[in-house]
């Protein structure tokens, strides 16, 4: 049998330490084909672009997948190698791995996610992969095999139309993760503010900032999984009605 090809992604640029892992990860499953953002484009979730030119080019690096640089987001990725680049439909994308957590409210917010979401747009199978360390260091071949086990499932095991895997890494060693938990998305949002600050010219700036606020402690939240170490696993949906307030909408705008 001929190997899956499969698509590889992220929002922190075709270079970052998490995708470059992420590939190799995958060239021990199928045929992989990057096609990722040339500088980061983090936390630019859904976003594409539509008043600028695109422009690409393919680059060597290490191993024997092809490798293609966007000037867009993560969204504008998976079009481009949908429409361009890609020889045929691929078997499964799979973007990141995020420096950074992408569990929560943050899923939204995620151009990691958003790429993975799109993806289910066009009806394919997609999973986003994050670990919660923001470090350029961070070790991903801690989580190597459940990463790889997870991909193999999901190739046997196709995902319904429409649906997408957020996949979130505890920050521990292969001997400390407990192990894969499916969960559904915590009830936690982002306390913010901006940080006012004067330039040498006398001119205000301001620095977004903040804290996380998890209001969730459920058993079955992502955010209770990873604390307790163990990787979260939420099949996202990119449809958002509210399908239980449909019949009380009706009643108050007497439809």
């Amino acid at each position: 049998m001929s190997k899956p090809l499969i698509l590889v992604t992220n929002d922190d640029g075709i270079t970052a330490p998490g995708i470059r892992n992420l590939v190799e990860f995958m060239n021990e499953i199928g045929e992989v084909i990057v096609v990722a953002p040339n500088s980061p484009q983090s936390g630019k979730g859904h976003a594409i672009t539509i008043n600028q030119t695109l422009t690409f080019e393919e680059i060597k690096l290490d191993g024997p997948q092809k490798d293609y640089s966007l000037s867009g987001t993560p969204v504008d990725c998976v079009k481009f190698a949908l429409d361009k680049i890609l020889p045929r439909r691929p078997d499964l994308v799979v973007s990141g791995i995020n420096h950074g957590a992408n569990s929560s409210i943050n899923v939204i917010y995620s151009g990691t996610m958003s790429a993975a979401v799109e993806a289910g747009v066009e009806g394919l199978q997609a999973i986003g992969f994050s670990l919660l360390d923001f470090s350029w260091d961070a070790d991903f071949l801690q989580a190597k095999e459940y990463i790889q086990n997870i991909v193999r499932k999901v190739l046997l095991n196709p995902l319904p139309p429409g649906m997408v895997l957020n996949v979130n890494i505890p920050k521990l060693l292969k001997e400390e993760i407990k192990g894969v938990k499916v969960c559904k998305q915590a009830h936690a949002k982002w306390e913010e503010n901006f940080d006012e600050r004067i330039n040498p010219h006398g001119k205000k700036y301001y620095w977004l900032t903040g804290y996380f606020n998890n209001m969730d402690k459920s058993e079955d939240a992502d955010e209770t999984a990873l604390s307790d170490g163990y990787i979260s696993v939420v099949p996202v949906k990119f449809d958002l009605t509210a399908y239980e307030y449909i019949p009380k909408l009706e009643q108050i705008l007497e439809i």
